[in-house]
């Protein structure tokens, strides 16, 4: 029933998650450690929406209210105040973009729209880890993004249209992984990532849009070398369990 929605993201994605990873996020004993991290990618894919557009759309009043937006989230995560009731919090103005950044009002509508997502599905993890009385704890990050990162160029438009097709990558990749999970994991987990599917099966098109549009031609030639990247960092052995880690060293003779 979601196999339209994962059609056009294995066709970006340049491989499947490989069996070794499935098997070790598939036992019960892994579950708290998938659910904190899928948590923590949830906020940091606000904090990357929002990077880009306190970066290259927004002026200092719309940075600050971007800040303080995101602020209570990150007190609960990274200094543990709060109680995770975030029903209250919302974006405090409208946001206008810069008058000398073309794209920027279509940056602004389309990443408002994607931190709203991801701040509401973050919010849902941390219900799911409370239900289940699994504690928020610290866990570190894995290498996947930093390594996509790498790849990064370091000159305009070009630096700008590189983190935005990783950010399609990072976004096919979470899909990709939802819908592989869904198999090995209770109902109701299971009815929460097919849920998440649906919502952010279209984020990646967005990210690749902006991309195009921010280069004004053809990406694929980065489309195609950073898709070789995260292809390798997912097939490759990785010291740590994660929701976007590569193959765990303990399957690896």
């Amino acid at each position: 029933m979601y196999q339209s929605l994962l059609e056009p993201i294995n066709a970006f994605l340049h491989c499947p998650t490989p069996e070794p990873w499935m098997e070790q996020a598939s036992q019960p004993e892994n579950l708290p450690t998938l659910l904190i991290d899928h948590a923590n990618c949830e906020l940091k894919a606000a904090q990357t929406a929002m990077w880009l557009m306190r970066t290259y759309a927004l002026d200092h009043a719309g940075s600050e209210a971007l800040l303080a937006w995101l602020k209570p989230y990150e007190d609960y995560v990274y200094r543990g105040i709060g109680t995770a009731d975030f029903e209250k919090v919302r974006l405090s103005k409208k946001l206008i973009g810069k008058s000398d950044f073309e794209l920027g009002d279509e940056l602004i509508d389309k990443m408002v729209l994607l931190i709203k997502e991801e701040l509401h599905h973050f919010q849902q993890v941390v219900e799911i880890l409370k239900a289940r009385d699994i504690d928020y704890v610290n866990l570190s990050a894995s290498r996947y993004a930093k390594g996509l990162m790498q790849k990064v160029r370091s000159h305009e438009p070009a630096k700008l249209a590189d983190k935005l097709i990783c950010g399609a990558y990072i976004e096919a990749r979470s899909c990709e992984r939802f819908a592989a999970l869904v198999p090995y994991v209770d109902n109701s987990l299971g009815e929460f990532y097919l849920s998440l599917l649906r919502s952010e099966a279209r984020h990646f098109q967005d990210y690749l849009s902006l991309a195009e549009k921010v280069t004004g031609g053809n990406i694929s030639e980065r489309v195609q070398l950073l898709g070789e990247t995260e292809a390798q960092l997912i097939s490759s052995p990785d010291p740590q369990l994660r929701f976007h880690s590569g193959v765990p060293l303990s399957s690896v003779d």
